[in-house]
């Protein structure tokens, strides 16, 4: 049986217009996660049969959060993944899911974190949480949302311009 997979790479991209997300340090947000998303696209895709996977988007276009989530609905995805980095000051992986999931949920949550935190080393882990997003309470399946590492961050940052580094992330998250 095919497992379907919904790969978020969260903002829009870098085009002029576009929503880029979190910027600091000559990064862009939309440009790293879109990055970690192929990489686990790929991995899964080399590694593992039965799998399908659409992804939000392979380059800069514009897609609602609505238009996201009801694509992922209409498709009958398994497990919705959407990949972010955070800004603000800290540092540091997070992940959420929405509030009162069931098990299925809090074990995809689980499984990434703790592969991602593996992958990020000594960074802080800031825990595994739960948040209102539209992406978490608009999907139908099991869904879990990831902040990784702080792109305003010297440290973090540094770490997020080594695409062998955004490959590990990739690779984790898969």
């Amino acid at each position: 049986m095919t497992k379907k997979l919904y790969l978020d790479a969260g903002h829009e991209g870098v085009l002029k217009g576009y929503d880029p997300g979190a910027v600091g340090n000559g990064l862009k947000e939309a440009s790293i996660t879109l990055s970690i998303a192929k990489y686990c696209r790929d991995y899964l895709k080399s590694n593992y049969k039965g799998i399908s996977i659409k992804m939000a988007r392979t380059g800069n276009k514009r897609k609602s959060l609505t238009a996201r989530t009801n694509e992922a609905n209409k498709w009958g995805a398994d497990a919705y993944v959407s990949i972010h980095v955070n800004a603000g000051g800290g540092t540091g992986f997070e992940s959420f899911v929405y509030p009162g999931v069931g098990s299925n949920t809090k074990n995809l949550q689980d499984c990434i974190h703790g592969e991602v935190k593996k992958a990020l080393g000594d960074f802080r882990d800031r825990g595994q949480k739960q948040a209102n997003y539209h992406v978490l309470r608009e999907t139908k399946m099991s869904g879990c949302l990831t902040g990784n590492l702080f792109i305003d961050t010297k440290n973090n940052a540094n770490f997020l311009k080594s695409n062998s580094n955004l490959k590990k992330i990739g690779q984790a998250h898969a």
